[in-house]
């Protein structure tokens, strides 16, 4: 069991130490951000915290944490050369033939006068015997300057929601086709590890296409002590996954524009797709989300499962290719559940989401649950259910909503919650509904939650609701604008 991974919530809020050291080193990246890039700080932080959980050796001649420590305690000058050569040895690698070349080049080197708050990141770390919390608020740290270019990390509750819909079992094999910092990969470890008392035994692959950023999951997993398979740099959507998994989980990039499907192959009176994942038809190029519900829906092994966050347009779009493929996953009986999720808790965006949960096999089984839900589709509807951020305008889902609708996911698959007593499931107006598939059908294959859960009449409910649709409307406008525009400047390069 690894000795660094943290439970639910913040523990540094309760114990005085670690709120201490945590403030030392917020204090000591913000005077590194300073005089280099505050991205690049981020990540010197988390190699630092790295180093101290992994740079340990008795050979002579190389370099550890106790001499970089030793370098630091000393107050000895120029030591960001010591931190750039200690990184540039312990770094884990970045390619499949185990060359760290690329991986001392990813890493930021210390800039001049940038001594002292090294020491005191060096020292202030050490004196932590476990890291997790502290690991975690530097991702976070680092999600929030990656965010202004759209590449944020999945937040702690929203990855406790999205690995508690699927549930993931001990041996199973668990994907992240777009894995940023491997915090979904942690906490499916985290999941299984809380059920089972032991260290899991499970296959974990993240993959993305950012060197960066798989990086950072590598050291990410290290100094938690997990063992995970994360690939070279490589776009998942290039080429359909040879295994088949258990679990899929993913935080997808919405409406990717920049991406193509393969190249079709044409016959004398015949055009056949030479992609297994899209047998009828190739997604459209304009946009990658029906390309990566296919591509996750074709990794599932027979009654495998997937939980991955999608823009709303897919779930409702009139648009005939968004709705050829709802009507696709309707028909093989693809779809478990779909929750519409608050706005603005991702933080970057305005932009509405709705987390996807598919399930190859609805049928009851002791894995999954009593009853019986082939033809049957859940939505939750909880566009509300979200709490402000202390301190800031900012909004999370948190771990009480997360909680709920995860409750109401396992009573209607019929899981008695800790060994709680068995509740039938009922619709809840506002909430939550089960709906069948041919309903589904006649409403043309809408898949949009708040269009089945849907609030009690009232004055109150129009307002808003009138409110929330205008909201939406306007982000999708902007949405459209952005995606032109990058389009346009795609265009202006090649001419």
């Amino acid at each position: 069991m690894s000795d660094v991974e943290t439970p639910r919530g913040g523990a540094h809020d309760e114990d005085p130490a670690l709120l201490k050291v945590f403030t030392q080193v917020r204090q000591h990246r913000a005077r590194l951000s300073r005089l280099m890039n505050a991205h690049d700080a981020a990540r010197l932080v988390l190699g630092l915290l790295y180093l101290s959980r992994v740079a340990h050796t008795t050979r002579a001649g190389v370099p550890t944490w106790s001499w970089l420590l030793s370098e630091a305690a000393e107050r000895r000058s120029q030591i960001g050369p010591s931190v750039s050569t200690c990184l540039a040895h312990w770094l884990p690698t970045t390619d499949a033939r185990g060359d760290a070349t690329g991986a001392r080049d990813l890493m930021p080197v210390p800039p001049p006068g940038a001594d002292d708050p090294l020491r005191g990141l060096i020292l202030a770390i050490s004196s932590v015997q476990q890291v997790g919390t502290l690991l975690d608020q530097c991702l976070r740290d680092l999600s929030a300057e990656q965010a202004r270019g759209s590449h944020y990390f999945t937040p702690g509750d929203m990855a406790r929601l999205m690995v508690g819909a699927v549930s993931p079992r001990d041996g199973h094999s668990v994907l992240d086709p777009v894995c940023g910092s491997g915090g979904l990969l942690v906490e499916s470890h985290r999941y299984v590890r809380e059920r089972v008392g032991l260290n899991p035994t499970m296959s974990l692959q993240g993959k993305d296409q950012h060197a960066h950023t798989l990086q950072v999951a590598r050291m990410n997993l290290a100094v938690r002590g997990i063992e995970a398979h994360v690939f070279p740099p490589k776009d998942s959507l290039a080429t359909p996954e040879p295994d088949q998994h258990d679990i899929v989980l993913a935080n997808l990039p919405f409406n990717q524009h920049d991406w193509a499907p393969e190249r079709q192959v044409t016959l004398p009176n015949r055009h056949i797709p030479v992609d297994p994942r899209w047998p009828q038809e190739p997604p459209p190029k304009g946009s990658a989300n029906s390309a990566w519900i296919l591509h996750i829906a074709h990794a599932l092994a027979p009654q495998g499962r997937a939980a991955f966050l999608m823009a709303d347009s897919v779930a409702k779009s009139p648009q005939p290719a968004a709705r050829r493929l709802r009507e696709r996953l309707l028909r093989a009986d693809l779809v478990e559940c779909l929750i519409a999720l608050p706005p603005r808790v991702f933080g970057h965006t305005e932009a509405t989401a709705c987390l996807w949960v598919l399930n190859k096999d609805k049928s009851p089984r002791p894995s999954w649950g009593s009853v019986d839900r082939r033809g049957q589709v859940l939505f939750i509807n909880a566009r509300r259910a979200f709490e402000p951020v202390p301190g800031s305008r900012a909004r999370r889902l948190g771990d009480k909503h997360a909680d709920a609708i995860l409750t109401t996911l396992a009573t209607w698959r019929g899981i008695a919650e800790n060994r709680a007593a068995f509740k039938s499931y009922r619709d809840e107006p506002g909430w939550s509904r089960s709906c069948l598939t041919k309903e589904i059908g006649r409403r043309k294959h809408d898949l949009m939650p708040t269009s089945y859960a849907v609030e009690p009449p009232g004055p109150e409910r129009d307002t808003r609701s009138r409110i929330d649709q205008l909201k939406l409307e306007l982000v999708e406008k902007l949405n459209q604008v952005h995606a032109l525009e990058s389009r346009l400047l795609d265009a202006l390069e090649e001419i």
